[in-house]
């Protein structure tokens, strides 16, 4: 992937270009840069997650953890128009990039930030996320125990994983903070994980 995604100011040279998501129920254009994740094409991992996840609920706040440049906040957005969704990233050009396919796309019930950007006292009735596997195990846990903790006592969060990037120690793992894991779908090696909000006892180990 050339320079890390993660990086907050990528210093790759900006080569935009234009992608598109076309789902059963949708078809977005979306612009892309070098430096953000996946440039050429909507990843395979994101594809699957919003061909097989549960239709997202009709009001609320939710969020797409690692948005990059928005086609899951973006699919989000589009199938619960009178929800809120947030994306949030660390990386500032694909924060810019989903807002401007945001305004393309004339969805106005998206909004796009850095985590300092996002209300703390917000609570989620749903995460959707293609996690940064790739910036390690402890980050990803601080990410993870981060946001799921901010789901709402019914809300859900479906995260994909490739299998092969420890799909299976991750909900290990998960369940064993105390937020109920189960695998939802298996598909071309990405597991999709549905996690529940932490239970009660979880909050207490």
């Amino acid at each position: 992937m050339g320079e890390h995604y993660f990086a907050e100011q990528p210093g790759t040279a900006s080569r935009t270009r234009t992608i598109d998501l076309v789902l059963p129920d949708l078809h977005l254009r979306l612009a892309t840069d070098r430096g953000v994740f996946s440039p050429d094409r909507v990843d395979l991992g994101t594809r699957i997650l919003l061909e097989t996840v549960p239709a997202p609920p009709d009001t609320g706040d939710l969020l797409d953890l690692g948005c990059g440049y928005g086609p899951i906040a973006l699919t989000m957005a589009t199938r619960a128009p009178q929800a809120r969704i947030w994306g949030v990233d660390v990386n500032r050009r694909a924060i810019e990039l989903a807002e401007r396919n945001a305004q393309t796309a004339d969805l106005d019930n998206v909004r796009f930030g850095l985590a300092d950007d996002i209300d703390p006292d917000l609570r989620f009735a749903a995460i959707w996320s293609n996690p940064p596997i790739r910036i390690g195990k402890a980050a990803l846990h601080d990410l993870l125990l981060t946001w799921l903790p901010r789901l709402t006592p019914t809300g859900q969060a479906h995260l994909v994983v490739q299998k092969h990037l420890g799909s299976d120690s991750l909900q290990r793992w998960l369940a064993d903070q105390g937020f109920p894991t189960r695998r939802l779908a298996s598909r071309s090696a990405y597991r999709i994980l549905q996690v529940s909000a932490r239970t009660q006892e979880g909050q207490t180990r």
